[in-house]
């Protein structure tokens, strides 16, 4: 009940449109929602599939180039006269340099296989010299874990990252020990893997990739281009390092991101090479989330299409019955003439065929009870009009004022707040008429009056009359004597405008100058002629008991200026014959300003 007790007081128009919005807009907006997170969801399962088959894609190409660097090491592996350089006993330097330029296996691979970028052969051998191809471990190198790994693993090989001498760059190596020919003891040899050849699998990829060994050090990474320490600290602390092969959501940088991780572990290797691959969900939804942006501007355009024809709909059904209403406001407040026509066979439209029929019998029937009831009422009739005339002579502009007040809340009460508002500033201008003395008032309160006066005839005239008041705010404290602008007003108005189908516009402008204000009054109406004018300004030039009683307003004026300021401020006219009219006259201020 109280749901339609809401909906009953509700305007029609905002009715149809919540009605309209409950119906279609509310399921719409569902769909579209319901809509947008599948095709999110779409998206990003589509995307996880691509990047599972890139990181298999990298895994495949990763282990073709690393293939080269094992089959180099099986051969080396079965390289006598490598380790016969390796070990054996030199005599002097000449011996050791003639040995090395008499083995060429190992520059041979360098050339031939772009692969690798490099391969080094660790020997302990005192007589033995370094060449970057067989080199003297210290007991530095000795010291380090990938070396005593490789000792330990009895030539099963190894994927780590580890410096070069030659260059101090970290590379990607392959490390594997290999017995000594005649000897106990062991060699190793590392192989290092060209890391252009790796990062040019990686650059082909769309998403961040990177690869990294069983010792979680950044083998190569196609999302960043700066060194790999810096990689690897962003991607340790993102713990993503430590995530074993499958598919993770996780957050990177505060951004919901899936990644994928991929091994790849090499024949006879006692380590691993991961891959990794990183996406941001933000990112790969962002056409989709352009789509979206796209269909929700289309489906709120439509909606607000819909809406706004809706309201246009609501609107015209209201104005019809807003017709309505007004006439039978009018039959209510004792107009038995109105006559209402609305188009149409709807029930609006037989309902007000059906409201003229109802006020015909109404009138006719009112007009029945008056021919009754005529005798009786004409002696009534004359009792009042001898005491209407008692009353007239007896009537004070205290009575007039309550009267007009009553008249004004009569019409507020019948919701015709525009009569009540012109009631209201006749009032207003009759009490300040009537209350005028010869005292002065603030040029503020005269154009108070001023415009209360353009508001009566702004409700004759309505749109046929513009106005425009314009007053500088320092000089609205200065004295003026009543009614001084008032009659210029109206007669721009009675002269200017009356005879104009078209009807004006009235402007009056009040300037501040030295010593006072300057106010004109003009208009964009009829205007005099030049004769016309002449005599108009011979008559404010002549003596008061020479006025005329068409020009009473003007020459009232002229002559309480020129009486109170001198000729300083007499009325100057400027006018001709369809072009308007204008007034200027000076009020001195200085000591009058309060």
């Amino acid at each position: 009940m109280f749901f339609v007790r809401i909906m009953n007081d509700m305007k029609i128009r905002k009715k149809l449109a919540i009605t309209f919005i409950t119906a279609a807009g509310i399921p719409l907006l569902l769909c579209g929602l319901f809509l947008t997170a599948r095709l999110r969801e779409v998206v990003v399962q589509s995307t996880l599939v691509q990047v599972s088959n890139n990181v298999d894609r990298v895994q495949k190409r990763t282990a073709e180039l690393i293939k080269v660097p094992l089959d180099i090491s099986n051969r080396l592996m079965n390289d006598n006269q490598m380790k016969k350089t390796a070990s054996q006993t030199y005599n002097s330097y000449t011996e050791v340099i003639q040995q090395y330029h008499n083995y060429t296996n190992i520059r041979e691979y360098i050339q031939l296989y772009k692969e690798i970028s490099g391969i080094r052969i660790y020997a302990i051998n005192p007589g033995a010299l370094n060449n970057w191809e067989f080199m003297q471990p210290t007991q530095k190198l000795l010291d380090q874990i990938w070396y005593q790994q490789a000792i330990a693993q009895k030539g099963v090989v190894g994927w780590n990252m580890i410096q070069d001498e030659r260059t101090n760059a970290m590379e990607l190596s392959l490390i594997r020990s290999f017995p000594l020919a005649a000897s106990e003891q062991k060699g190793v040899m590392v192989i290092n893997v060209n890391k252009q050849r790796l990062s040019a699998i990686l650059e082909q990829e769309s998403f961040p990739t990177f690869i990294v060994d069983s010792e979680n050090q950044l083998v190569a990474s196609n999302s960043i281009k700066g060194s790999e320490r810096e990689a690897s600290t962003l991607y340790n602390s993102s713990d993503i390092l430590s995530l074993a092969e499958g598919s993770y959501n996780i957050s990177l940088d505060g951004k919901d991101s899936k990644v994928v991780v991929a091994t790849l572990q090499p024949n006879d290797s006692w380590n691993s090479l991961r891959m990794i691959s990183v996406f941001s969900i933000a990112e790969i939804t962002r056409d989709a989330n352009h789509v979206i942006f796209l269909g929700a501007i289309v489906i709120a355009s439509s909606l607000i299409v819909a809406t706004f024809l809706t309201y246009a709909s609501a609107l015209l059904l209201s104005r019809r019955l807003q017709r309505l209403s007004h006439h039978v406001e009018n039959v209510r407040s004792g107009s038995w003439e109105t006559f209402l026509h609305i188009d149409g066979n709807d029930e609006i439209g037989v309902l007000s065929r059906q409201f003229n029929a109802l006020v015909k019998d109404i009138d006719r029937l009112f007009h029945e009870v008056q021919t009754t009831n005529r005798e009786k009422s004409l002696i009534e009739q004359r009792q009042n009009e001898m005491k209407f005339k008692m009353l007239a002579s007896q009537i004070n502009p205290h009575f007039l004022f309550n009267a007009l007040e009553s008249i004004r809340m009569e019409a507020h009460i019948r919701q015709q707040d525009d009569i009540a508002q012109v009631v209201w500033l006749l009032s207003t201008l009759l009490r300040s008429s009537l209350e005028t003395n010869s005292d002065m008032i603030l040029l503020e309160t005269e154009l108070k009056y001023v415009q209360g006066y353009l508001d009566i005839q702004k409700f004759r005239y309505e749109d046929r009359l513009q106005y425009q008041l314009t007053i500088e705010p320092e000089i609205q404290k200065i004295r003026v004597p009543p009614l001084i602008i008032q009659p210029l007003v109206e007669n721009a108005i009675i002269h200017g405008l009356d005879h104009r189908a078209e009807g004006g516009q009235i402007r009056v402008e009040v300037t501040q100058i030295i010593g006072g204000a300057q106010i004109q009054v003009s208009d964009n109406g009829t205007g005099f002629s030049a004769e016309r004018l002449e005599s108009v300004q011979q008559e404010l030039a002549s003596p008061a008991n020479d006025s005329k009683e068409q020009r009473i307003g003007l020459r009232n004026v002229n002559d309480r200026l020129v009486l109170l300021y001198g000729q300083a401020s007499i009325l100057h006219i400027e006018s001709s014959y369809g072009s308007g009219t204008t007034i200027t006259f000076i009020v001195p201020g200085g000591d009058d300003i309060d």
